[in-house]
């Protein structure tokens, strides 16, 4: 057993057996639970200086970086406004929502890729995001991400990028979390372009318009409600951005889930690709099967990006369903052998097995937005 940590004002359990009392609402005993064997240092957050901090930032910089289990950052319900970041140095954090309703944890900032930026120059794509991990084993469970930017309000700026999250680590896994915003929504990143950077997403809830899911990481979302919002500005929309390395040997795989939309028929687009300037010999791959589609989607869904188109192969669909999963000559179809390629442990397992979707049967809980 570790020697006893020097942190101030914080419920710590060390205990070989995890004797924790479950959180309201199962946050904790989920997929994103740790081991038994695994010790636990909890850090409480609430708004009304109850807890052991005020923000998820505070919280974060509570956490040890020499502990060799998890950190466990509780959030009572509440609005957490500031930007976060993970970085490195801590791996093995979990966000956890005490009543297992996201919607009672937003955690939340209010930037895009155009703001200023204290000191001058602007905040860029990635550090418009809300939060941002790169700390290793990160997971989360029933909590809200938003960016709250407002691009009506903001005509001036000529960036509405704005991230809700960046991923820019390995083994992240999201459990019944919800990412809101409109743009570049969620941020799925590898920690380099040579370094892989796998991501769960389950059970779970991501809205936006313009490429909202988008980067070069090995992502799944699995069992997930994709909403594409409705543009004012321009009728169509774009779902998927990967950029996925040329080195990588998997992009995207959304699966058993559903895209859905009040848009207008034939206005989205399912995906293109995302060739980054620092990048653009990369190849950007994306598969959607077992989902439901609406008829918001083009007819040819998959469209060039900065005089980018996709390559044979890079990206396809499978089994998917609902009234816009039409099969014609501009929609790639695996076969089912060619789909037996592309199941969930072929995009996350790696060399070490790694397995977030291993969990017990899904309990109820309230309904996402």
């Amino acid at each position: 057993m570790p020697a006893p940590l020097a942190l101030p004002a914080l419920a710590l359990v060390l205990s070989p057996t995890l004797a924790l009392a479950p959180l309201v609402g199962g946050a904790g005993s989920s997929a994103c639970e740790p081991s038994p064997a695994d010790d636990v240092v909890r850090i409480v957050v609430a708004a009304d200086g109850s807890g052991d901090a005020t923000g998820a930032q505070e919280a974060v910089d509570l956490a040890p970086t020499d502990f060799a289990g998890r950190v466990e950052i509780v959030f009572e319900p509440g609005r957490y406004a500031g930007r976060v970041v993970v970085d490195p140095a801590h791996q093995r954090l979990s966000f956890l929502g005490s009543t297992g309703d996201p919607a009672d944890v937003v955690i939340t900032d209010d930037r895009a890729a155009g703001t200023p930026r204290p000191g001058g120059g602007t905040w860029g794509t990635s550090g418009s995001a809300s939060v941002t991990i790169q700390g290793a084993d990160f997971r989360a469970e029933a909590v809200t991400f938003e960016n709250a930017f407002d691009e009506a309000a903001h005509p001036e700026l000529t960036g509405h990028q704005a991230v809700a999250v960046k991923t820019a680590a390995d083994r992240v896994a999201f459990e019944n979390v919800r990412f809101l915003g409109n743009q570049d929504t969620l941020y799925l990143d590898s920690p380099s372009a040579t370094t892989p950077g796998r991501v769960y997403v389950h059970d779970s809830y991501v809205e936006g318009d313009v490429d909202f899911i988008f980067g070069r990481a090995t992502a799944v979302l699995d069992d997930t409600t994709i909403n594409a919002l409705p543009r004012a500005s321009d009728p169509s929309g774009y779902v998927l951005a990967p950029s996925t390395s040329a080195g990588f040997a998997r992009g995207f795989l959304v699966i058993d889930s559903a895209i859905v939309s009040d848009a207008r028929d034939g206005s989205y687009y399912l995906g293109r690709p995302w060739h980054p300037s620092s990048a653009p010999d990369n190849n950007p791959r994306a598969v959607v099967r077992d989902t439901q589609l609406g008829t918001y989607l083009k007819t040819d869904p998959w469209t060039t990006m900065s005089g980018f188109d996709w390559t044979a192969g890079s990206n396809a669909e499978h089994d998917n369903r609902g009234p816009g999963a039409v099969v014609n000559e501009h929609r790639p179809q695996l076969s089912d052998a060619e789909a037996a390629d592309h199941e969930i442990d072929d995009y996350l397992a790696g060399a070490d097995g790694w397995a977030p979707q291993a969990k017990p049967a899904k309990q109820s809980k309230p309904a996402k937005r």
